[in-house]
């Protein structure tokens, strides 16, 4: 098998250079428990709150918001946790109907008769003025709000709901996966909660964080040790999260410098010659803002999608079928149905999704191998070359 080329960043990344030379360093320098007493145990903790403190400038909160843990799939669900344990027993919780799978869930775990669905447009963006007129009425004890959807890329105007939360005085978290190294983090710290995890920007996997507010107490999943304040046990991955926030360091530097937009002309190119070699094809959300590095595509009805993702893999392009949680599944993605599409379109989306090493020539090669698998399986037809 030749070298492929990778298309699937929104479901995890290849660790950056930076990232991983951070780890290595602190593996070296940092070998303490940050809990131990003595002076090595000591600089580990240093370490540690430098890292927290770096972060927290990212995101624009204070240091003590920061709790460390294994992943985004932890942070979301210790949210949930931590509002099933702390609510009035009839509040409910809102989250919006195109929620990562771990907060869906949690969801229906903690909250099974509590739980409504924000609904999104056609365009996959959550419906603010429902936001607004329910609220107006109707106090829950939580809304969440992703920053952008990890299939559709589509961004959620998470700034306006958020705006919307405090004026009626109700805790807003946020989702930032896909936001985070792709889209400045500037101002998420506003929100109450938010995820987040370095395997989707160039960290490694095993270390994300949760922002919560450091008054009062948050209720911690995981019992066993007083550490992070008490909100979540366990010995802190020093090495992650160093690691972690060298990563998001260097993408917001990239980002500062202008490169993303090249990225989104990529992009763009690709969805163009995209149509052209696939006639019938439509781009999911296209005309909205979203991420500079994700299409999701309806295809064709020429060919299964687990055929086209067979097809682009067997001329060395790795691709998805949605979102990574839930592939393999038989069921339609429930974003694309809460886009109102219907389950046998949702089953013919694919996701392609780059990363900041990603090239336009590899774009233009993508675009000609779904222009090849698409005569390859309705060869009556015949595609425009990009």
């Amino acid at each position: 098998m030749g070298q492929m080329i990778y298309f699937d960043y929104n479901a995890t990344s290849p660790v950056m250079p930076a990232s991983r030379q951070a780890w290595l360093d602190a593996t070296e320098q940092f070998i303490g428990n940050p809990s131990s007493p003595h002076r090595i145990g000591a600089r580990a903790d240093g370490a540690l709150s430098d890292a927290r403190e770096r972060l927290a400038a990212i995101l624009g909160c204070d240091p003590l918001d920061i709790v460390w843990t294994s992943g985004a799939t932890e942070s979301n669900n210790a949210v949930l946790h931590h509002f099933a344990r702390t609510l009035d027993p009839k509040a409910e919780v809102w989250i919006s109907a195109i929620e990562h799978p771990c907060v869906i869930q949690a969801a229906q775990h903690y909250f099974p008769r509590r739980r409504r669905l924000v609904p999104v447009t056609p365009d996959g963006i959550i419906d603010l003025d429902w936001l607004a007129v329910e609220l107006s009425e109707t106090r829950p004890g939580l809304v969440a709000v992703m920053a952008a959807n990890n299939v559709t890329g589509v961004l959620q105007p998470w700034r306006e709901a958020l705006a919307i939360c405090r004026q009626y005085k109700v805790p807003f978290f946020c989702d930032a996966v896909q936001w985070l190294g792709k889209i400045p983090a500037k101002g998420l710290g506003d929100c109450d909660f938010v995820s987040g995890c370095a395997h989707k920007f160039g960290g490694p996997r095993g270390i994300g964080f949760l922002k919560c507010p450091n008054k009062g107490h948050v209720q911690s999943l995981i019992f066993g040790g007083p550490q992070e304040e008490g909100r979540r046990a366990g010995t802190e991955n020093v090495a992650g999260a160093i690691s972690l926030v060298a990563a998001l360091e260097a993408r917001e530097k990239a980002m500062a410098s202008g490169e993303a937009k090249p990225r989104v002309g990529w992009r763009e190119d690709f969805e163009r010659h995209l149509l052209e070699a696939a006639p019938g094809a439509i781009i999911v959300g296209k005309g909205k803002r979203r991420l500079w590095n994700t299409v999701a595509a309806l295809m064709p009805d020429v060919a299964a999608q687990a055929r086209w993702v067979v097809k682009l893999d067997k001329l060395g392009f790795a691709v998805s079928t949605g979102s990574a949680c839930s592939t393999g599944k038989e069921e339609p993605s429930h974003v694309l149905c809460a886009m109102s599409l219907k389950p046998a379109e949702a089953t013919r989306v694919l996701r392609f999704s780059s990363g900041w090493e990603t090239t336009p020539d590899e774009w233009t090669a993508l675009a000609e191998a779904v222009g090849k698998v698409y005569v390859d399986a309705n060869p009556m037809r015949t595609q425009t070359v990009p």
